[in-house]
């Protein structure tokens, strides 16, 4: 993962998971909109994951 991937999953989430997939987007999105913290967590394990590509 990329320095500027991680500094998009901080400023926005949902855009970071653009490439993982509409239901990524979906529960990030829904996720951030609850608290950035939340959203923010759950991009990163979202990019962390090895079995997504």
């Amino acid at each position: 993962m990329s320095i500027w991937r991680v500094l998009l999953t901080i400023i926005f989430p949902p855009l970071s998971v653009l490439d993982k997939g509409c239901g990524s987007i979906i529960i990030v999105f829904i996720l951030w909109i609850c608290g950035w913290v939340p959203g923010t967590i759950a991009a990163l394990v979202i990019l962390n994951n090895p079995d997504r590509h």
